[in-house]
């Protein structure tokens, strides 16, 4: 065989120089197979084994669990204190209805209950008027509406309503209801209607 056979197309050694600059098989690089398969690599092989083994988690993995853990506790107490904030207004809103609405049935029954305390003033009531009264009183106390409003009283301009002075006297230190024209009536803390006085003012030292 000559050269020209053994090197076609070439010059002689020039075969050897091409397989020469060809990269070595055990160079090149094999991509990690599928857990199990003997190509993970390390970073895989060590999260595996921690999976697995229940290993402890190296410092910068802990460092990441324990701020994922934090903003989830964080988002949990913001979501607790958003209901919490939102049942105490359905809680007001709740009570704030159930107030308005007492007010709204009771109010227009004081006018009733006037009619009872002038027709007491000119006697005792019948029997038969008496019970109605009575059974009308007890059922208003029980929704809530409480009557207020005593003769002598100081004069309070948030519960009294001062229809006229009848002057001084002597007998008192400070401005005072010495008539009740009409009881108060009040729901809680809420007045109903303020109580109408005629008031008496002390006398001048």
């Amino acid at each position: 065989m000559t050269d020209d056979q053994a090197h076609p197309g070439g010059e002689p050694g020039t075969f050897g120089e091409a397989a020469a600059e060809m990269p070595n098989e055990t160079e090149v690089e094999v991509p990690p197979g599928p857990p199990g398969s003997g190509t993970e690599t390390e970073e895989e092989l060590r999260i595996s084994d921690m999976v697995e083994e229940g290993a402890p988690l190296e410092p910068s993995d802990f460092s990441e669990v324990q701020s994922r853990l934090e903003e989830r506790t964080a988002d949990l107490q913001r979501l607790q204190a958003e209901f919490l904030n939102y049942k105490r207004r359905v809680d007001r809103d709740r009570e704030l209805i159930r107030e308005n609405a007492t007010y709204a049935a009771l109010a227009p029954i004081t006018e009733v209950l006037d009619t009872i305390d002038r027709a007491r003033e000119h006697g005792p009531l019948d029997a038969g008027f008496k019970a109605v009264a009575e059974q009308l009183e007890r059922t208003v106390a029980t929704l809530g509406l409480i009557k207020f409003g005593e003769a002598g009283e100081a004069f309070d301009p948030n519960v009294h309503e001062a229809l006229s002075h009848l002057g001084q006297d002597a007998e008192v230190s400070v401005t005072t209801a010495k008539v009740i024209a009409k009881s108060g009536y009040k729901i809680g803390d809420r007045v109903v209607r303020a109580a109408q006085v005629l008031v008496v003012d002390p006398a001048d030292q």
